[in-house]
């Protein structure tokens, strides 16, 4: 469908003719081309620029006051500019949501949403910023050389294996965070309802053996803090089945996760695995017998969060689990990411924070949990992405484990 269809509210001449019920060329009116149309972001200034007077101070002469304070005190930038207020949202557009690798164009919109999203749920400034790059370390020079106009980075949508280098390579070239939230946000989240899901259940996470279908970055993120968290055991599933150290075709990430994951020693099949674990995450699509579902053990947690078509349906997964989440908004429990990462940006922000830590996350996944403590059931281990209080709670969590952690600077 082409985007000129869309907009009954231009008024613009495309060459296509717009009818009094929204058909234009007789294609139906599609409202999400509408609300696109233009983009869904803009740049507004902070003071105003009246007059004569208004002019010199916010540019010429008042502004060389204020570069060469900068100049003389570097740490001044995070006063006297947006720099501790914004973060720049990059992607290369090679994995982007469900659609796969799209190119840096198509990508935009999403980059868009996701800024403006940070914006809405934790009050933080974001720029979309789309590469036309794919080499591991052009990506890495690109944004540590534009780094110096942000206070942090959020990875978007990147591949795997390369998000996981390209992280360490650039957290490693700049002192802002560098937090890929398609591996570390899905990962909080995902800790905070398994903490509340065994509270439920009147369980500790030490008793948890786990399964994780997906061994990309969200499936990799997500079998690291469940680890640092206390997990009892946890195993990783990819295409060719467990991730164990007996495999010969392991990716370094994978063999590293092959490191600290599977205590069992399992082979084989996702399906094996799956034979008495108490906990499945779904991050790679695709679709679980329910025989293998039913081998569960009771009261199972299962959190399918493949989107649009969940790895189990809800309805399967109700028939043997305690807890059911998805990452749909149509189901309760829906496991987002954006009850996350703005809240972990505003307190990385907020002190100044040189990195995102492991620390960090695990303060954001259980002030995430808490929000909700006194009001669990089934169908509400994690809060709406619409709760007032997540944002709050999390910028305070994270913002105080930066400063127990050391890499706060104010």
């Amino acid at each position: 469908m082409a985007a000129e269809m869309v907009d009954p509210r231009s008024d613009s001449t495309t060459g296509s003719g717009e009818g009094a019920e929204g058909v234009t060329d007789g294609e139906p009116f599609d409202p999400a081309f509408a609300l696109h149309r233009g983009g869904k972001m803009a740049v507004q200034a902070t003071v105003p620029v009246r007059d004569r007077d208004d002019l010199s101070l916010a540019y010429t002469p008042g502004v060389a006051k204020v570069c060469s304070a900068i100049a003389e005190k570097p740490e001044l930038v995070h006063d006297y500019t947006w720099k501790s207020q914004v973060v720049a949202v990059v992607t290369d557009g090679s994995a982007v949501l469900g659609l796969g690798d799209i190119g840096p164009e198509a990508s935009l919109p999403v980059m868009e949403g996701k800024a403006i999203l940070f914006k809405q749920f934790g009050g933080v400034d974001a720029v979309p910023i789309a590469l036309d790059c794919r080499d591991v370390d052009e990506i890495v020079e690109t944004v540590a050389r534009f780094a110096p106009s942000f206070g942090g980075v959020n990875l978007e949508d990147i591949s795997a294996p390369r998000c996981f280098e390209i992280e360490r390579k650039l957290q490693e070239r700049v002192d802002i965070p560098i937090f890929h939230d398609d591996q570390h946000g899905t990962a909080v989240v995902t800790l905070a309802a398994l903490r509340n899901a065994a509270k439920l259940t009147d369980r500790a996470l030490g008793q948890l053996r786990a399964v994780i279908s997906g061994a990309g970055a969200a499936g990799v993120a997500i079998a690291r803090i469940l680890t640092e968290a206390g997990i009892g055991d946890v195993a990783v599933c990819d295409r060719k089945g467990v991730v164990s150290q007996d495999r010969e075709d392991l990716t370094d990430v994978k063999r590293e996760v092959a490191g600290f994951t599977n205590k069992a020693q399992l082979t084989g099949s996702l399906e094996a695995a799956l034979d008495g674990a108490d906990v499945f995450i779904g991050v790679s699509g695709g679709t679980v017998p329910e025989d293998a579902v039913s081998k569960m053990a009771p009261g199972a947690f299962i959190f399918a969060m493949a989107n649009p078509n969940p790895e189990i349906h809800p309805d399967v997964a109700h028939r043997y689990a305690a807890v059911v989440a998805t990452g749909r908004s149509d189901f309760p429990n829906q496991i987002n990411n954006v009850l996350a990462f703005p809240g972990i940006f505003a307190g990385a922000l907020q002190v100044r924070a040189s990195r995102i830590t492991e620390g960090m996350k695990l303060a954001a996944a259980e002030a995430l949990a808490a929000v909700v403590a006194d009001e669990l059931s089934a169908d509400k281990v994690i809060p709406s992405p619409f709760d007032d209080r997540v944002a709050p709670a999390v910028t305070a969590a994270v913002a105080a484990a930066a400063r127990a952690e050391g890499v706060a600077r104010r």
